[in-house]
């Protein structure tokens, strides 16, 4: 069974980074939704900045909830393998 969840995860999470498209014609090749002018870094800074996922829902009809969890997604997914190093100053 837990393979089987892993597998459903897997394509769950596909599913939901397709949604992320980088175009350089578009936002200057930043990571946008669906090719809309709608960028990650937008979602993330409204999220970061206590604007709930309804109000950015409202604010932005044309986006749907699994984008919202996609920029999430893909973010996660660019840091998972950030290293940090101290820096002894």
């Amino acid at each position: 069974m837990a393979a089987e969840e892993g597998m459903m995860y897997s394509k769950e999470y596909s599913e939901l980074l397709a949604r992320i498209t980088v175009n350089p014609d578009i936002m200057v090749g930043k990571p946008v939704i669906r090719g809309m002018r709608i960028t990650v870094e937008q979602i993330l800074k409204a999220l970061g900045g206590g604007v709930s996922a309804s109000d950015i829902l409202e604010d932005y009809p044309e986006l749907e909830s699994e984008d919202i969890q996609a920029a999430i997604l893909y973010a996660s997914e660019r840091i998972e393998n950030e290293k940090v190093y101290a820096v002894n100053g």
